[in-house]
């Protein structure tokens, strides 16, 4: 990503910029995913909160059950329904930015493909994707570079310098 990239809902109400890329990017083919998004499964770039800058609009939070228990904040907006992104967890420092909606979706491809004992028969993953039937070890899947912006951006939610 060479500078930030803008993104919107359907209707274009809103309008957010990413300001850094992803940390990591996953393919979710979990059944509350594409229960979620009506599609076989819903592709998600986690990012920092702080990253998410709202540029017109204000989505609405809509709050979801999920299989884990785990609370499930969507935030939507308000006329078309678009997902934009959710915290999983109600973290609010972390965002999984759905990245359908920026303006150059391709930018991005996924770093693995998650929960894919429940994918739809006729998707084909592509050759050598790194898949996992549920969720998977993050310090052996992230990068370092992405595992040290995890870790501080906790450490920023918590109100903690970083040494």
């Amino acid at each position: 990503m060479r500078e930030a990239i803008e993104g919107g809902c359907f209707c274009g109400r809103i309008r957010y910029r990413l300001k850094r890329p992803p940390m990591f990017v996953h393919c979710c083919h979990c059944r509350d995913c594409q229960r979620q998004v009506g599609s076989a499964f819903a592709i998600n770039g986690l990012v920092e909160a702080e990253n998410l800058e709202i540029l017109t609009g204000e989505p609405v939070m809509v709050a979801l059950s999920t299989d884990s228990g785990r609370p499930h904040d969507v935030y939507r907006c308000a006329d078309c329904q678009s997902s934009l992104w959710s915290d999983y967890g109600r973290r609010k420092w972390l965002a999984f930015l759905r990245l359908a909606t920026l303006d150059r979706p391709s930018e991005f491809t996924p770093d693995v493909h998650i929960y894919t004992r429940s994918k739809l028969d006729w998707v084909l993953l592509p050759e050598g994707a790194r898949a996992f039937e549920a969720y998977y070890d993050v310090q052996a899947e992230w990068p370092q570079e992405s595992r040290d912006r995890l870790i501080e951006a906790r450490a920023k939610a918590k109100g903690q310098a970083r040494p």
